[in-house]
């Protein structure tokens, strides 16, 4: 017998032979004498043929801790601050309620007729492309270009 070393060139062939790495060849324990005796590439490719040296199956990962997250997640668990992930700030809220509060600004002014429809549609479009930060700021832009009239 040529003894374990010989198994571990026996497995080295096979993983190339076979395409794999060297973990995945599976070599049957009952024929281990048998498998320790091949020398050449050709017997360990009979060896195979004949279903002494096969391909372990690949391990992939398990899902049951996903599957887990998911259902405490549905059962409205684990929504805390510390599961949460990214910008503290919600971009898109805060977006909104800027726009809308100088649309809403925008509105009373042209209803007053303190700005003509013109100056509104044109202030309306900056406003959707994002010119003002606050209120306060579209205030300054109109009493700078002096767009409000005074009643």
């Amino acid at each position: 017998m040529r003894g374990i070393s010989s198994v571990v060139h026996v497995r080295r062939m096979a993983a190339e032979i076979l395409g794999v790495g060297e973990n995945r060849v599976w070599i049957s324990p009952e024929h281990l004498k048998r498998v320790s005796n091949a020398i050449s590439r050709e017997e360990v490719r009979k060896l195979i043929d004949d279903g002494f040296i096969g391909i372990r199956p690949i391990k992939g990962t398990s899902r049951v801790r996903a599957r887990h997250r998911a259902l405490q997640r549905k059962k409205g668990r684990r929504k805390g601050p510390g599961s949460r992930k990214g910008p503290r700030v919600d971009k898109k809220g805060l977006w909104m309620s800027r726009v809308r509060a100088l649309r809403k600004f925008l509105r009373r002014l042209r209803d007053r007729k303190l700005i003509e429809p013109k100056v509104y549609r044109k202030l309306y479009l900056m406003v959707k492309g994002g010119a003002f930060r606050s209120v306060s700021h579209l205030k300054l832009y109109l009493n700078e270009r002096k767009l409000i009239r005074r009643v």
